[in-house]
């Protein structure tokens, strides 16, 4: 039984981050040229909490029950654009660190290649 719930979880996993569109857009920020999206995405936010707010003043007037289901996915959907922007930044300031180590690293080697190689010429 724990490995059928195991598989089902896996799999609606699976199917969530691969086809939903807010999993999508978050996916595609994470990456090294979408880093820089992070901060305006968090404005996606405000409508997903507008929608929520509507679908709440629906229910409290007598609206359909099924709105009940949509309510906590637009709040998680908030929540997790309010959180990529701060994510994003502190992603993109350790690429750019990694970055300029990396560019430090590969200046230093070619000049310690144009050091050893000047050295051996002025030896011969």
């Amino acid at each position: 039984m724990l490995r059928l719930l195991w598989a089902v979880s896996v799999r609606t996993r699976y199917f969530v981050r691969r086809y939903m569109p807010t999993n999508i857009l978050l996916d595609l920020i994470r990456t090294r040229r979408g880093l820089k999206w992070g901060i305006p995405a968090m404005l996606l936010a405000a409508p997903y909490l507008l929608a929520a707010s509507i679908c709440v003043n629906l229910i409290t007037d007598g609206g359909p029950g099924w709105l009940n289901l949509l309510v906590p996915l637009l709040v998680w959907n908030t929540l997790k654009f309010l959180l990529i922007g701060p994510v994003s930044v502190v992603m993109l300031m350790r690429a750019r660190i990694q970055e300029t180590v990396a560019r430090r690293r590969v200046r230093l080697a070619a000049e310690a290649d144009q050091i050893a190689g000047g050295a051996r010429v002025s030896t011969n």
